[in-house]
């Protein structure tokens, strides 16, 4: 009887514990959990940062709603638009809310909740503009539109059309209110909302809603988080909180949302297609990147060669005895090596235009004209540096001596000082020009398509993030490395002692 009663109780023990495991298994174990959540706070009213720094919006407060009818914590993490597909490519982030339209291209690489948004594209044009009356009037025009989005997908089908990607649309809106192009295609909800909040006066929609489009929150693939998202998106439409967030936003009442997308339902179907290698992705993408690189290698000589002539000048004033003389090239010195380059960029590309539409006459500037401008007066900051050092660099007695043989001022810099000083200038200012080439890559910031926009284009077409600006990489490898060795090949020619060192070695 004993043994029998302990074999029982053991049995008992172990069914018990059996089903205590199963239960805790059956449990949901991504309720609780903190996801990382993906947005661009740059497009009012859905994603955008208040006063206070906070992000707020129809997306946010969706998400907020919608983490807390299914059980888990929001940690929003900003990125630009076109880095958000890449980031939950790599699994970064957990999940991405920031007006995300669900299409074809896009669910081949990542998975999408059920729709939470209606919306579409509209055309935005100037209060003015009496030519473009609709979708077909764009034809032959300049389009502004945010890079990776579906309107700049939209504008690739107008014919003879010139495209202006930008990395925001307040970006691309901006740029038609300088009148640097004829329209912006973007969507709808985002361009009325900035139209009738004040923010965007001389703008006018001519033409809505060219597409119907859901909004959708990704995920990467096979996330065990999608679950969870939409369960929460489905107590918050069922409970009337959707309705109250929208009414808070948009003033109106939502319109009806199907359930699932006619789109993510095919997901399957979709991945099953031929995957390129990652080769084939180079590849193909290398005649766009060496376009690119021509792009950059002209932005780069010209804004050294402005750079350098205003440098050289900013130099030798910065030497002069007239105090007030040396105290503003000194200013100019301190200004455009404490800002960051990409401000000045801004500064000079959309706020002169501004400035200017304030003073009641317009002005505009060409792409390369601007950014030659900026980088140019950012380059000469740098250079006149140089271009001081290496002029003290020389001993005084040789300019003691220049003058008592009868040579100016001014002769003995030209035919004594600066001779020698520019070779010894040669390898900070290989260094510059090194420097500058690489930042010519913020200029894709004002839509000029140099080599990391060419590849910024591209990912935005086929999400291989990593082929391509590893390409990209490698293509900047390559002109830095050609650039040194054009360098040191001048500093040797400039040298007599070197150059009579390598004849020697031949």
């Amino acid at each position: 009887m004993k043994l029998g009663l302990g074999r029982w109780l053991r049995w008992y023990l172990v069914v018990g514990l059996s089903c205590l495991f199963l239960a805790g298994c059956s449990g949901n174990p991504t309720q609780g959990k903190t996801l990382r959540v993906a947005t661009e706070p740059a497009f009012p009213p859905f994603e955008f940062q208040g006063k206070d720094g906070e992000l707020q919006g129809f997306s946010i407060d969706l998400m907020n709603a919608a983490a807390t009818a299914a059980g888990f914590k929001v940690d929003f993490q900003s990125l630009p638009f076109d880095g958000i597909i890449p980031a939950l490519q790599a699994k970064t982030v957990d999940a991405a809310i920031s007006s995300i339209t669900i299409t074809q291209e896009r669910a081949k690489t990542i998975s999408f909740s059920r729709p939470y948004f209606k919306a579409g594209l509209a055309i935005a044009i100037g209060a003015d503009n009496q030519d473009i009356t609709g979708f077909d009037s764009l034809k032959n025009k300049k389009v502004a539109v945010q890079i990776g989005t579906t309107g700049a997908t939209k504008a690739k089908s107008i014919p003879g059309v010139q495209i202006r990607s930008f990395d925001s649309a307040p970006i691309a809106l901006q740029e038609l209110l300088n009148n640097n192009v004829d329209a912006v295609i973007n969507d709808a909800p985002v361009t009325l909302y900035a139209i009738n909040t004040g923010n965007l006066q001389g703008i006018k929609v001519v033409e809505q809603l060219l597409t119907e489009e859901f909004y959708g929150i990704a995920t990467p693939k096979k996330s065990p988080y999608l679950r969870l998202i939409n369960q929460g998106l489905t107590t918050v439409l069922q409970t009337g909180t959707y309705q109250q967030i929208y009414q808070k936003w948009f003033k109106s009442n939502p319109p009806e949302l199907p359930e699932k997308s006619a789109i993510a339902n095919q997901i399957g179907a979709d991945t099953s297609s031929a995957i390129l290698t990652s080769i084939g992705v180079i590849l193909q993408s290398a005649p766009t990147l060496l376009n690119g690189a021509l792009v950059t290698l002209q932005l780069t000589v010209f804004s050294v060669f402005a750079g350098l002539i205003g440098g050289s000048l900013i130099g030798i004033v910065r030497l002069s005895p007239i105090t007030p003389v040396r105290w503003l090239a000194r200013a100019y010195v301190d200004f455009f090596r404490g800002t960051p380059l990409l401000v000045q960029i801004f500064m000079i590309y959309f706020g002169l235009p501004a400035i200017a539409q304030e003073l009641g006459f317009t002005f505009t500037f060409d792409r390369l004209v601007a950014g030659v401008i900026a980088l140019s007066l950012n380059s000469a900051a740098y250079i006149a540096e140089v271009v001081r050092a290496g002029i003290q660099s020389i001993e005084p007695g040789q300019s003691e001596a220049s003058q008592s043989l009868g040579l100016s001022a001014v002769e003995t810099m030209i035919y004594v000082i600066f001779p020698q000083a520019f070779r010894r200038m040669i390898p900070p200012l290989g260094n510059e020009f090194i420097s500058l080439l690489k930042d010519t890559s913020l200029v894709a910031v004002i839509g000029f398509e140099e080599l990391f926009r060419k590849g910024q284009l591209i990912v935005a077409e086929n999400y291989r993030s990593f082929e391509i600006y590893a390409a990209v990489a490698v293509v900047y490898l390559c002109l830095t490395l050609l650039s040194s060795q054009a360098f040191s090949r001048l500093e040797v020619w400039m040298n007599p002692v070197k150059r009579s060192q390598v004849a020697s070695h031949r």
